[in-house]
């Protein structure tokens, strides 16, 4: 990060400056013998690194104290942007019709309402319109299964804002007796924030549903755009 970079920096220019200073000093330092300090005399050409080193030190200190302020802000501000991301991704939702036995027909197609509902994270599925709305741009996968009798047919349709994606259908085959089947099928779909994904039993065929949960609508984000 960027900071990591000034540290750097600085590192290399505080350095460079004690390795001057070190070399100033060996150039000025007193005869043999001598153990104190000699004073130092801004003036002096050969104190002049010295009094820049010194002049630097609380530059340097406040400089520091600047960085270390800025990294915490910005570690906070990336926490801060992580719980948000995951909060608003995550996105799940399985419901079934519920034990409502036979539906339909109806002369026209009929909207489903998954009345049942076992996950909604992130309630994007309306329980009482049967509507997924997108919350965010991203990739979505669908799955919907139907149970119904086999001598009855069956069509379940998936849209997408009004647009036909996939479908679940059975032909009716009326000398097989009283016996049943269930039928599934899933799609991935790239949507935009406020795409609206539902299912509706096409006109004039049927769908079955009890407590063991046949007919079923789910859907999860698989990733963010």
């Amino acid at each position: 990060m960027s900071y990591n970079i000034l540290y750097l920096l600085l590192f290399v220019l505080f350095s460079c400056n004690c390795s001057s200073m070190s070399e100033a000093q060996k150039e000025g330092e007193p005869p043999t013998g001598r153990s104190e300090s000699l004073p130092v005399e801004c003036g002096a050409a050969g104190n002049q690194q010295s009094c820049l080193i010194t002049g630097l030190y609380p530059l340097l200190a406040e400089l520091s104290s600047s960085l270390q302020s800025l990294k915490a802000s910005m570690d906070k501000e990336q926490f801060r942007r992580k719980g948000t991301v995951r909060a608003e991704h995550n996105i799940a939702f399985a419901a079934t019709l519920g034990n409502k036995g036979d539906v339909g027909p109806f002369s026209t197609n009929f909207p489903l309402v998954y009345e049942k509902v076992f996950l909604n994270a992130g309630s994007c599925y309306n329980t009482g319109t049967g509507i997924f709305t997108a919350p965010v741009k991203g990739v979505y996968f669908f799955s919907l299964s139907g149970h119904n009798k086999t001598s009855k047919p069956m069509a379940l349709r998936l849209f997408k804002n009004g647009e036909p994606m996939i479908i679940v259908y059975n032909h009716p085959l009326t000398d097989a007796g009283i016996r049943y089947e269930s039928l599934s099928n899933s799609i991935t779909l790239m949507l935009e924030k406020g795409d609206q994904v539902y299912v509706h039993l096409l006109a004039n065929t049927w769908v079955f549903d009890n407590t063991d949960n046949l007919t079923l609508f789910t859907g999860h984000l698989v990733f963010p755009l």
